[in-house]
C-alpha cells in the first residue's frame, strides 16, 4: 500500500471513531434536559470554531481562503445546508432510539455512495471492494438483529434514522466533487488539504447559522447560561471529535482514497458504537451483534487488500502494454 493510501486509510479510521462517538457524547446531553437543535447548535459553533482557527493558523491555508472562488465558496456553504439535515435528522432520531441501533441504521450510506460514484466520483474498482461492501452490509444488518425486540423505537424515530443516511450519501459525494473527485482521480493532490480545510469551514459555519437561526426562531435555549453544567463535557467532545476532527479527517481520507473506499472503511463505525454504548450505557450487546461486528472489520480489511490487488495487476498490464 502506497503512503499516500496508507494515510488516506488512517485518516478515515480516526473519522469513523470521531463520528461514532457523537452518539456517546449526546446521550449525557440529552439527560440534563437539552434536545437535538440546541446540541447541534453548540455541536457546529464549536466545530466551526475550531475549523476557523486550523484555517488561519496556516499560511498555506490562508492562502487557500483568499484564493477561492465565490462559486467554490457557495457550493461550501450549500453543502453546510444539506449537511443541516443529515445532522438534524440523526440527532433528533438519537431522542428515541438506542444509540448502536441508529449507528446501525445510518450505515446503508456506503452502499448509496458505491452506487452513486458510478456514476459521479470515483467507482469501486473490481469485484473485491464490492464483495467487501456486500459483506459489510451483511454486518450491519446482523448487528441490528440482536436489537432488544421489547425496545423497538418509535416509528418516527427510525423514520428520522433512515433519512439522515440518504441526506449523507449525497454530501459526501458532493463533498468529494468540490475537493476534485473525478472518475480518474480521488481528489486534488497539490493544495496539500488548503483547500478541504477551506471547505470544511465555510461548511460548519453554514451549518451553524441555519441551526442558530432555527433555535432563536423557535426560541430554544442556546445562551451559555441557559445550559446546564453537566451538559458542557458532552458539548465540547462532540464539537471537538464528533465534528471538528471527524469531519477534517473524513475530507483528508476521501481526498486521497475516494468517497466510495473512504465510506466502506467507515463501517468500522457501527462496531465501535456498539462496543462503547455497552460499555458506557449498558446497552445489550449480543452475541449476533459481535458477528455483526467481525464481518464488518474483516470487510474492511478484504476491500484493502482486494484494492490493493487490483491496483498491482492494473500496474501490471500497463507495463506490459
Amino acid at each position: 500500500m502506497d503512503r499516500r493510501r496508507l494515510v488516506g486509510v488512517l485518516l478515515v479510521v480516526v473519522s469513523a471513531i470521531a463520528f461514532g462517538s457523537g452518539a456517546l457524547f449526546a446521550k449525557p446531553v440529552y439527560s440534563v434536559g437539552l434536545d437535538w437543535l440546541t446540541l447541534l447548535v453548540w455541536r457546529f459553533g464549536i466545530g466551526a470554531a475550531l475549523a476557523w482557527g486550523w484555517l488561519l493558523a496556516s499560511p498555506t491555508r490562508r492562502a487557500a481562503l483568499r484564493s477561492t472562488s465565490r462559486r467554490l465558496a457557495l457550493a461550501a456553504l450549500g453543502l453546510g445546508a444539506i449537511y443541516t439535515l443529515n445532522s438534524g435528522t440523526y440527532f433528533a432520531a438519537l431522542e428515541t432510539v438506542p444509540a448502536s441501533l441508529a449507528s446501525l441504521i445510518v450505515y446503508i450510506y456506503p452502499v448509496l455512495v458505491a452506487v452513486l460514484t458510478l456514476r459521479i466520483g470515483r467507482p469501486l474498482s473490481g469485484r473485491g471492494p464490492w464483495v467487501a461492501l456486500a459483506i459489510a452490509t451483511v454486518g450491519a444488518v446482523l448487528a441490528v438483529g440482536g436489537v432488544d425486540p421489547g425496545r423497538v423505537p418509535p416509528l418516527g424515530g427510525i423514520a428520522l434514522a433512515v433519512a439522515s443516511p440518504i441526506i449523507y450519501s449525497g454530501w459526501i459525494v458532493l463533498s468529494a466533487r468540490l475537493g476534485g473527485e473525478r472518475r480518474d482521480r480521488s481528489g486534488d493532490e497539490g493544495d496539500e488539504g488548503a483547500g478541504a480545510a477551506v471547505a470544511s469551514a465555510l461548511m460548519m459555519t453554514s451549518t451553524w447559522a441555519i441551526l442558530t437561526s432555527l433555535a432563536i426562531v423557535t426560541a430554544h435555549p442556546v445562551a451559555p447560561a441557559a445550559i446546564p453544567g453537566g451538559a458542557w463535557p458532552g458539548l465540547i467532545g462532540i464539537g471537538l471529535v464528533s465534528t471538528f476532527i471527524a469531519i477534517q479527517t473524513f475530507y483528508g481520507g476521501a481526498r486521497r482514497i475516494g468517497a466510495a473506499q473512504a465510506a466502506l472503511i467507515s463501517t468500522i463505525e457501527p462496531a465501535y458504537t456498539i462496543v462503547m454504548a455497552a460499555i458506557l450505557f449498558g446497552e445489550r450487546l449480543a452475541p449476533i451483534q459481535i458477528v455483526g461486528g467481525c464481518l464488518i472489520m474483516g470487510a474492511v480489511i478484504l476491500a484493502q487488500w482486494a484494492s490493493r490487488s487490483s491496483g498491482t495487476r492494473t500496474a501490471l498490464r500497463l507495463a506490459d502494454e
